[in-house]
């Protein structure tokens, strides 16, 4: 137990190495005889996956706390985007001719970063799903800065690990896709959305229809590349079927460059969580 617990009771920590020392009987070697926080076999039981959605929910917003990282910027984006040193390398011209968007995730991180040191690496935090392409960008331009960001890993049934410019203590796990998007959006002073795939559109839409829907505050929610987007979903067919509303275009604001993103967010002005949804 150490001293500076409020608690006056045995530290779990204390009993798991206490358990660990029991002599070896019949009794002690049984699965039923194991501390019920320490067992996996327990743990991982269907029966307790509300327990595991809590822990994954609960453990990164302690470590963020811990961290005192108050606001993030969230980027999300295609991985297999390729920097422009290996666009030879893509899998398609589409993707070569993407890799332009490597750098200003890149740069953008970077002056983001800036703003964040001055804060003491509180706000303008990076946040990203922390594998490859635009993701590992986001963190590499973090890190050319001398500052910190985040990755949100996520277990998927191919080999994954994050990439090497994620901040080491602020490298996260997840097996609940959910849990894990809640991360996201939980901190989001801003969403900065690059060209991608699946992946990039569900957290796109996710977090466009949150706001849409007023079950969170409008931030600025910047997509990357308006030709790319335009080519991929047609807003305005959209709003014209009446499925959106012509407000709900005003969610979201194309941007080309860093530059132009980083001047969004410095001149937004917060606005409160909607109270119905326009055209309904």
């Amino acid at each position: 137990m150490t001293d500076d617990r409020r608690s006056p009771f045995r530290d779990a920590h204390l009993d798991m190495d206490t358990a660990g020392h029991v002599p070896v009987t019949p009794q002690t070697q049984s699965p039923s005889y194991r501390l019920a926080f320490a067992d996996d076999d327990f743990l991982c039981r269907d029966e307790l996956r509300p327990v595991r959605l809590q822990l994954e929910l609960l453990k990164f917003d302690m470590l963020l706390d811990q961290h005192q990282i108050d606001q993030t910027i969230v980027l999300f984006g295609g991985a297999r985007i390729p920097s422009p040193d290996q666009k030879d390398k893509a899998r398609t011209k589409t993707l070569a001719e993407l890799s332009h968007f490597y750098d200003e995730a890149r740069s953008f991180a970077r002056i983001m970063t800036r703003k964040s040191k001055a804060t003491g690496n509180r706000d303008y935090v990076i946040c990203t799903g922390g594998g490859p392409g635009v993701m590992e960008a986001g963190n590499r331009g973090a890190e050319d800065e001398g500052g910190v960001s985040i990755g949100l890993n996520i277990v998927l049934p191919h080999e994954q690990a994050p990439n090497p410019y994620v901040t080491p203590d602020l490298a996260f796990n997840f097996h609940y896709f959910a849990i894990r998007k809640m991360h996201f959006l939980m901190r989001a002073r801003a969403i900065c959305v690059f060209p991608g795939g699946f992946g990039t559109l569900d957290e796109m839409f996710e977090a466009l229809t949150l706001i849409q829907t007023g079950r969170m505050k409008p931030v600025p929610f910047l997509l990357f590349g308006r030709a790319f987007w335009e080519s991929i979903i047609n807003w305005d067919a959209l709003s014209e079927a009446g499925t959106i509303s012509d407000q709900d275009l005003g969610l979201f604001k194309f941007v080309e460059t860093a530059e132009e993103a980083a001047d969004v967010i410095e001149n937004w002005s917060p606005t409160p969580a909607r109270k119905d949804i326009p055209g309904r």
